[in-house]
Order: C-alpha cells, then structure tokens, then sequence
C-alpha cells in the first residue's frame, strides 16, 4: 500500500528547484564552514565560534533535508504538505542559520531574537510530509 513511484521520466519543477536549492545551500555550508574556520577563528571568542558553528550544522543537516525532499517530489507528484514543507525548510536556514551567520559577523545581538523563529520553521518540515503519507512512517 506504499506511496507508488513516479514512473514519469520528466522531473517535476518542484523537485528540480528543491535540487537546486539544496545544492547551492550546500555549497554555502562548504564556504561559510571554511570561512568560520579560517576567518573568523582569530576575530571572535570561541563561544561565539562555536555559535556560528552550530549554524554551519543546522545549515548542513537542512541543506541534505532540501535535498532528500527534492528526491521525494520526484515520487509524490505536486503534494502541497511536501511544498510547504520545502518552503518552510529554507525558511529556517535563512532565519536560524542566517541569524547565527549575521550575529557573529557583524555583532548585532539583537538578531539572536530571530534565530528561535528558524527553529521554530524546521519543527513543521518533517511533519508536514507525515501527515501526507503516514503510512511510509509506520
């Protein structure tokens, strides 16, 4: 009774621009991961450090996430929970790691106040997907 596969050779343009998204987020992981180790290791403290470093993970784990979900459109054609479930991936890269990222490079403090509103984007993304196809969860 599983979900069945999409047989269509023709990718949907969901699953292409999740492919794309997820990609050059992980590209950005690779850069800034470098340019935290690099750059900025001398210029901050190391608990403000190992602050952006857990933007670097968030962003990485997301990055594979927009990735994964990209090859799932690919099988469940045109599913809302799964679009929404995207968007609200990205969502939170760009507001909890984005914060993190803008936080320890320019020192506005005031930004931490958005990082909990990313998290709070990365909490429906999964569930969104369960609640379409539970039974792929059971």
């Amino acid at each position: 009774m599983g979900v069945k596969p999409n047989l269509d050779p023709a990718v949907s343009p969901t699953a292409k621009l999740f492919f794309i998204l997820g990609g050059i987020n992980a590209a950005l992981v690779v850069m800034l991961g470098a340019f935290g180790a690099l750059g900025l290791q001398t210029k901050i403290s190391a608990e403000m450090l190992a602050v952006y470093q857990t933007g670097v993970h968030y962003h990485l784990f997301h990055a594979l996430g927009l990735l994964v979900e990209g090859l799932v459109a690919t099988q469940i054609a045109d599913s809302t929970y799964l679009k929404w479930s995207e968007w609200l991936m990205l969502a939170g890269i760009v507001l909890f790691s984005g914060s993190l990222y803008v936080l320890n490079i320019s020192g506005l403090r005031r930004l931490g106040m958005v990082t909990p509103t990313g998290g709070i984007a990365f909490y429906p993304d999964l569930g969104a997907i369960r609640h379409r196809h539970p039974e792929s969860f059971s």
